[in-house]
């Protein structure tokens, strides 16, 4: 068995919904798959010539899931809009929408290789990527599969399908999906799902063509009440809640990924538990463009499954589960909150993508499931076992660097090492590449008009 992996000398923890923990635990995998987890002892007798990680006594988990990224966000780092921005749709349509234009093929490679490589160094085995490059739409999902493949690890990819270009860029945005989706509709670990960006820059007619012609069994993937413009908006100029006009399309169901969530009522809460659709939490992301804070209890006490994301602030997806623990308790102003609901973020990410991915022991340490497996360089310094964990992640954990990261069965960071694509060097042409990518920025108009009866009537209900 010399093609076998054991990742041993560490504490085992085999899941995110009541896991066991195997201190002095040990996790082989062969091929794609886990073989055998338990005792190192046992394991390592087991499998003798297999490859040995050591996990330096820290924590051994499931490789993590993000729900929501934006890898186009990347070349973003330092740049000065150069124009005031008060609230959230100036920084939509100031920064993001020129950014977003400003995107050519080798921005858009060089985002999603930077940005892959940042997930393999926090563990990241599994991402759902929400890209938009307007200026160049055909193609561009290729080039951030092929980042995600260089990297190793796992994605669902969607290209965001919005009306705010005009006419043309979305019938390409549309197609962009519809090919990406029919060709990887078989790949085991790239998939699609269709993207939309927002309620209030998408027609009635965008949304009957994308429900028309998507293929049985995809999902969307939609920016849903990240601020309260989406759903006046969105009640105004179409008589509906961004979450009702979702379902009057039929395109509220158990593969509905719906970002952020925030501004929604009690009624819309209980259309999404109804639908078996996923809300998806981004904390830091909230909090940087000061847009509100999810109430999880208030949406997980209607039933609504809830995730996690980064949305484009980075990759640390357990840095992000940190924040979600903490700005829960202080917004509420109770430290009673948070061990009951915040680790099931966890659980929901890698349900989710199992579901998307077709494997469903994706997130849990058993023989049988994906071989994604992390190391994170954390020696606990007190007990750990299944009745504690989650402390000694959020508390401890959650800010410590990733030593190994095994990503279907391939060794992608070795003792904190890449062995698959090469940051610094990356980084060094990105240094390069900015520079005419910011050029192109600051040429950009900015006041892109929204939907509306007139591009004056939208940015009035807009203010």
């Amino acid at each position: 068995m010399s093609g076998a992996i054991v990742l041993g000398n560490g504490h085992v923890v085999t899941g995110w919904e009541d896991p066991t923990v195997i201190s002095e635990g040990a996790v082989a995998c062969e091929g794609d798959r886990i073989v055998a987890v338990g005792p190192e002892a046992e394991i390592r007798a087991a499998y003798p010539a297999a490859r040995y990680l050591d996990a330096g006594r820290g924590l051994i988990l499931p490789g993590l899931v993000n729900l929501h990224h934006h890898f186009y966000s990347a070349l973003a780092r330092g740049l000065d809009p150069g124009v005031e921005m008060l609230d959230f749709p100036a920084v939509l349509d100031r920064l993001w929408w020129r950014l977003d234009r400003a995107l050519d093929a080798d921005a858009v490679r060089l985002s999603a290789l930077l940005s892959a490589a940042d997930c393999v160094r926090w563990g990241c085995t599994t991402v759902f990527d929400h890209h938009a490059s307007p200026s160049f739409i055909d193609g561009s999902l290729d080039l951030v599969a092929g980042a995600v493949n260089a990297a190793g690890i796992s994605a669902v990819l969607c290209y965001e399908v919005t009306d705010r270009n005009g006419p043309e860029g979305t019938a390409a945005g549309i197609a962009e999906n519809l090919g990406f989706l029919r060709a990887h509709i078989d790949d085991p670990r790239i998939r699609g799902v269709f993207g939309l960006h927002a309620s209030f820059t998408i027609s009635e007619a965008t949304l009957d063509t994308v429900a028309e012609s998507r293929p049985p069994g995809t999902g969307v993937h939609i920016h849903v009440a990240e601020h309260p413009v989406d759903d006046r908006f969105s009640r105004e100029t179409f008589g509906a809640t961004p979450v009702q006009r979702l379902q009057r399309h039929g395109l509220l169901d158990d593969r509905a990924l719906l970002a952020h969530g925030i501004h929604v009522e009690d009624e819309d809460y209980d259309r999404v538990a109804a639908a078996g659709s996923t809300i998806i939490h981004n904390p830091e992301s909230n909090a940087n463009n000061g847009v509100g804070r999810l109430d999880i209890p208030r949406a997980a006490g209607h039933g609504c499954a809830i995730g996690l994301g980064t949305d484009g602030m980075s990759s640390a997806v357990l840095r992000a589960l940190r924040f979600a623990f903490l700005g829960l308790r202080g917004g509420a102003e109770d430290p009673t909150l948070g061990f009951e609901t915040v680790p099931r973020l966890l659980a929901t990410n890698s349900r989710v993508a199992g579901r998307f991915l077709d494997e469903p022991l994706l997130g849990q340490l058993v023989p049988g499931a994906p071989a994604d497996v992390i190391a994170i360089d954390s020696s606990p310094p007190t007990f750990l076992g299944s009745e504690n964990w989650f402390g000694h992640l959020v508390y401890g954990s959650s800010e410590a660097p990733v030593r190994h990261t095994v990503a279907r069965g391939r060794v992608v960071l070795d003792d904190f090492r890449h062995t698959t694509l090469d940051p610094a060097g990356l980084a060094s042409e990105a240094r390069v590449l900015s520079g005419a990518l910011w050029a192109r920025f600051h040429e950009l108009s900015w006041n892109t008009p929204f939907l509306g009866p007139s591009a004056d009537a939208s940015k009035e209900s807009l203010r």
